[in-house]
């Protein structure tokens, strides 16, 4: 009863001042803001207007996708969620919602997410300066993005690590693809933490050694622990009540993963004290940019570390049961292991497509073994189709979640500052009204010399987020998505060894709900 009555209270608030927003409007008209003067000249519905279901209902929040298309059958382009007492949730559902949402950007776009992870961070100031870059926000987020952010999108430093990615990539292919597996994503999540190693910390990490398949190796630890941060630490609220419960759980699994990166990071920092300024010539490292930056200590580039080498980890465990509230996490990751596994049962289930891929590779790659360089990717159409087909078909989350900066209307109605809102673009790039044929897999619609090829709006597909919060590095993911891509095709054929579909969950980022159970045989 009392969360009844709080709920119908903050209603009734909320109302009350949209009702207030309004008399201050007609009673100044010469001072009004952009959106008073919207409010007052439109048929702006309040807040609360927003339909959608009461906070008693509950969902499968494991099939967000699914859960969301039955919001929007239900509900329409606009739905308002109460997850507790006063917190609300928007899903929108409209391509022009999202780019206003896109568009009303500030400087510092905000997000909620991965408190309990900030949390952990702030009680060991002896190792961090901040949350880091995933649950910071305003200035100090800007501070580490700013300069982060120049190892990961500088072209020539991306490509510096081609070769060496698609030489691990290529032993891959000629290893594991002759081995059985149950179900496929184990070897993909440990070639994913593999090059995670090399690219993030100069580390030639041999996931896949005798030593290193054992249960209790320092690999399968780090899987282990990734897994429970992943289920247990991207909490949107109520942080607090994880002391009791799991927070024992995800301290362990934390200070494991922090153990590794720091140590990652130390030993670094000691070759980097021993080396000559620019003695190779060659293109510095991420970890050698972030330690020699002024504008970083230590402590800065330690938060980093766990970040990455947490990101770079596709674990392979099932999402754990327990849950304090609502479970919300739109940032987006280097979910490569979980991409390729959705590529290539797409590709295993269209054989038309697969052939054209296989051709695209052969007439790049003259050999089994030429090195893939940066030119070769640039030709790669019909690869980067593929992968933006699979972008639509099975994204790496339901969409973007933003805490908005200033009021909005958004579908008519008037959304506050501060209020959540998630863009739905899973669902949407499932729906006639965007797509031909929407639920087929068809990369031609993005060869603009294909009949089939239709200019779609550009807020449809973001696998990567958009604006100054989209994904840091959003290079290096498809850099190594290409390459694989075109080193499967070269050689193998791919087939589904499995009578039942590949669906997703959300955990609460999308991976296969079941063993990835593929087939290969060499061309």
């Amino acid at each position: 009863m009392g969360l009844l009555f709080m709920s119908k209270y903050c209603a009734m608030k909320l109302q009350t001042d949209f009702v207030k927003l309004l008399v201050c409007s007609a009673n100044s008209k010469s001072k009004l803001s952009p959106l008073r003067r919207q409010l007052y000249s439109q048929n702006v519905k309040p807040f609360t207007d927003i339909p959608g279901p009461t906070s008693l209902e509950c969902y499968n929040h494991e099939q967000l996708d699914k859960v969301g298309h039955e919001k929007y059958l239900k509900y329409g382009p606009i739905v308002r969620e109460e997850v507790s007492p006063g917190n609300h949730i928007v899903l929108v559902f409209d391509t022009s919602d999202i780019e206003q949402l896109s568009l009303s950007e500030n400087a510092f776009p905000s997000r909620r997410s991965h408190l309990a992870v900030k949390k952990f961070r702030e009680n060991r100031p002896e190792i961090y300066n901040s949350g880091g870059l995933l649950s910071t926000n305003g200035e100090e987020w800007w501070r580490l993005r700013r300069d982060f952010q120049k190892g990961f999108s500088a072209p020539q430093a991306v490509r510096a690590y081609l070769p060496a990615i698609d030489e691990v990539i290529q032993e891959f292919v000629s290893l594991q693809l002759c081995q059985p597996h149950e179900d496929f994503l184990h070897p993909l999540s440990r070639l994913s933490l593999q090059l995670t190693c090399l690219v993030a910390f100069d580390e030639k990490f041999d996931c896949f050694s005798p030593q290193e398949m054992k249960p209790d190796s320092r690999s399968s630890r780090l899987m282990d622990a990734a897994a429970t941060i992943n289920s247990l630490g991207f909490v949107y609220d109520n942080v607090e009540n994880l002391r009791s419960s799991v927070w024992p759980k995800l301290e362990e699994a934390s200070l494991f993963l922090e153990g590794i990166a720091v140590g990652f990071v130390q030993k670094k920092a000691k070759v980097l004290s021993k080396k000559v300024d620019n003695e190779s010539g060659c293109v510095p490292s991420l970890f050698e940019r972030y330690l020699t930056s002024p504008n970083f200590d230590c402590k800065d580039v330690n938060g980093m570390a766990v970040d990455l080498l947490l990101a770079g980890i596709e674990t392979v465990c099932y999402r754990n049961k327990i849950w304090d509230t609502w479970v919300l996490h739109f940032g987006v990751y280097l979910q490569t292991s979980y991409t390729s596994s959705f590529a290539l049962y797409h590709l295993a289930k269209n054989e038309e497509i697969q052939s054209k891929l296989q051709l695209e590779a052969k007439s790049l790659l003259q050999s089994s073994t030429q090195p893939i360089s940066g030119e070769i990717l640039a030709e790669a159409s019909y690869a980067r189709a593929v992968l933006k087909e699979v972008f639509r078909m099975s994204p790496i989350s339901i969409g973007v979640g933003r805490l908005l900066t200033k009021d909005l209307v958004l579908s008519g109605f008037h959304v506050p500052k501060g209020t959540n809102v998630v863009t739905q673009n899973q669902v949407i790039c499932r729906l006639e009204k965007y797509f031909d044929r929407p639920n087929d897999f068809l990369p031609e619609r993005w060869l603009k010399e294909n009949a089939q090829h239709v200019k779609s709006n550009p807020f449809l597909v973001l696998p990567f987020g958009h604006g100054r919060r989209s994904c840091i590095a959003r290079r290096f993911a498809e850099q190594q998505l290409l390459t694989f891509l075109l080193r499967v095709a070269r050689t193998h054929q791919v087939s589904w060894d499995s009578p039942e579909e590949l669906g997703c969950i959300s955990v609460p980022i999308n991976k296969p709900d079941k063993s990835v159970k593929l087939r290969f045989s060499r061309l």
